[in-house]
């Protein structure tokens, strides 16, 4: 990692640049793609698998036996933790429902909201080099819970075929109904133009590679929305003097071994702390299996020696992390300092892994400083908000005259007609 001791201000947003990839042509290949897999369905869907997963089998569609068998081939302690993940996650999605209200904004005059699930979402769980059956738990849960009619996930299999079977356990458990066994570009077009195998949805969720990113945003164009931009993982940590190194140190690999692309930050008041830090990441780091990813991502990662906690936050504030850890004194009281973040864990004793897995809250989150102005996928993500009016004849009689001067002021005539004539009715 780099460190720096005191940047100014005006050097923040070259230090806190993330990676970057080249997207020259990214673009025009995916857009290409798409383009086949809308004009030729199954055929092309089935052409690109073979060409990026090595899949030359003619199902796409995991049946229920493989679910099954996927079930028992899994170890009884590993499907008690997903069931208890699942569980919290469903307490704490299940929380998030706002009870309806019928609020009279004048005398005759009611309104309300109404929430009404998206009937058809489609959910998108990366491949490559870790079966993320968590990732299934937070975005299956919170469209069940929601009352999504029709819920389909898409995967990457192996050459073979083959899918993980915690992945299956997990989407079963859920309350996926169908899933496919498709990765990357072809999976989303699959899911947001439909095929003769996949159904079209209307919503795409979860996470991916660049392609599958670039997927969606082409689609979410025009054609399907999608929950949010969602990047390479970050993690920043606030420590002061009262961190432990060597948990800070793991907390900053673990987002670390997702990958080169990845990036995590580092901030501290302690000069101490945060050479400590950085001689743990060097210890903890050769002990992964995922070392060299993990030794990518700390390339073009960051350590910031700062003079304050108000300071780190707000350096914090402006990078707009994904993670957001406060290994800090008072930690609860720092929180309420958090304008720009996707996930908050305060303490001393909240890792990021708790978010990632079990504790409740969902870890699918805005990254590249996309918490400005997103929030991670919530039960409101699987939820349409339609309002509702009604007025009675006394109560447009009083709102009627104001809709009249204002539909006049704006040269709508038509506007002040439908009120109008339904005054004159009234007379």
């Amino acid at each position: 990692m780099q460190s720096y001791i005191n940047p100014p201000k005006s050097d923040w947003s070259d230090l806190l640049q993330r990676p970057r990839v080249d997207v020259s042509d990214l673009y025009e290949k995916t857009e290409a793609i798409l383009a086949e897999i809308q004009q030729e369905g199954d055929a092309a869907v089935r052409r690109y698998s073979e060409r990026f997963d090595g899949y030359r089998g003619a199902e796409l569609e995991v049946t229920q036996a493989e679910i099954t068998q996927a079930e028992t081939a899994l170890p009884e302690d590993l499907k008690a933790a997903i069931r208890r993940a699942a569980d919290n996650i469903e307490k704490f999605h299940a929380s998030q429902w706002q009870p309806m209200q019928k609020v009279e904004t004048q005398t005759g005059v009611t309104c309300w909201q109404k929430s009404v699930p998206i009937e058809k979402v489609g959910l998108y769980i990366p491949g490559g080099t870790a079966p993320l059956f968590s990732t299934v738990l937070m975005l299956g849960i919170p469209a069940r819970i929601a009352g999504c009619k029709e819920i389909v996930l898409c995967t990457p299999p192996d050459e073979q075929g083959g899918i993980h079977p915690a992945i299956l356990f997990a989407a079963r458990l859920a309350g996926v109904q169908r899933i496919f066994r498709i990765g990357g570009i072809q999976a989303i077009g699959a899911m947001a133009y439909g095929t003769e195998t996949v159904p079209k949805m209307y919503k795409i969720f979860g996470p991916g590679n660049r392609f599958v990113t670039a997927a969606k945003q082409l689609v979410g164009l025009k054609n399907t929305a999608i929950d949010m931009p969602a990047g390479p993982s970050e993690v920043l940590v606030m420590a002061d003097d009262s961190a432990n190194p060597a948990f800070v140190a793991a907390d900053l690999l673990s987002q670390a071994e997702h990958g080169a692309d990845s990036q995590v930050i580092l901030l501290s008041t302690s000069d101490e702390v945060l050479q400590a830090t950085l001689a743990e990441v060097d210890k903890q780091v050769k002990q992964l299996p995922r070392q060299a990813g993990a030794e990518g991502a700390l390339s073009d990662s960051r350590a910031f020696l700062l003079t304050s906690l108000d300071e780190m936050m707000e350096m914090s504030n402006f990078y707009a992390p994904e993670h957001l850890i406060l290994s800090v004194r008072n930690a609860s009281e720092v929180a309420e300092k958090v304008v720009n973040a996707g996930s908050v864990f305060i303490g001393h004793y909240t890792p990021e892994s708790a978010g990632d897995y079990a504790s409740g809250t969902n870890h699918t989150l805005p990254t590249h400083g996309h918490a400005r102005s997103y929030s991670g996928v919530n039960l409101d993500s699987y939820i349409r908000k339609i309002t509702f009016q009604e007025i009675t004849p006394e109560g447009l009689q009083e709102l009627g005259p104001i809709i009249e001067i204002m539909a006049e002021a704006e040269l709508l005539q038509a506007h002040k007609n439908a009120v109008s004539l339904r005054l004159k009715s009234l007379q």
